[in-house]
């Protein structure tokens, strides 16, 4: 299955961002995590279909109420499992 790792920059932490992720995701029914990065970005992995990933990324490019979304960046692929249902990690 595709994978999508991302970093989101902006106004994302502190404001519902990896909730929103979560409950995105798992709307999705897609595996996978996100997490909040000490650089004040946050990191998504995501397994699932390509119409779901897309969707996904369009929902994260805006984020929730209070968010300011910068940019939504591709990392490089990752060779982890992913857990399925989608988590939030500290």
């Amino acid at each position: 299955m595709p994978v999508a790792h991302l970093r989101v920059t902006g106004l994302v932490q502190g404001v519902g961002f990896r909730w929103f992720v979560r409950v995105s995701a798992r709307r999705l029914r897609l595996h996978g995590w996100v997490t909040n990065r000490r650089d004040g970005t946050v990191e998504i992995a995501a397994e699932g279909s390509d119409e779901s990933l897309a969707q996904l990324r369009r929902l994260v490019s805006r984020g929730p109420d209070g968010a300011s979304v910068e940019e939504v960046v591709d990392l490089d692929p990752l060779t982890e499992e992913l857990e399925f249902p989608f988590m939030m990690r500290k």
